[in-house]
């Protein structure tokens, strides 16, 4: 049985542009056991939008979840808790 992946909350934070911008990615599986990388963006205090992207297996979908995590920390996001 899979047990699902932590949700990783990435926060991006430039009162100068005001920006306040939130980023969550996890990995869960679908009613078909396909598993499934969550993304969810936008702006902090609105529902933001969200994304699904179905993948063969766990394993690929947690990497493209630590390629985007990599990705969005060299654009300036932190992790939050």
């Amino acid at each position: 049985m899979h047990k699902p992946s932590p949700i990783l909350h990435l926060q991006r934070r430039d009162p100068s542009r005001n920006m306040a911008r939130f980023y969550c990615l996890s990995v869960e599986r679908s009613l078909f056991g396909d598993a499934v990388l969550v993304r969810e963006w936008g702006r902090i205090g609105t529902l933001g939008r969200r994304r699904l992207d179905l993948f063969a297996n766990v394993a690929q979908a947690q990497e493209a979840m630590r390629r985007l995590m990599v990705s969005k920390v060299k654009r300036g996001y932190s992790s939050v808790g």
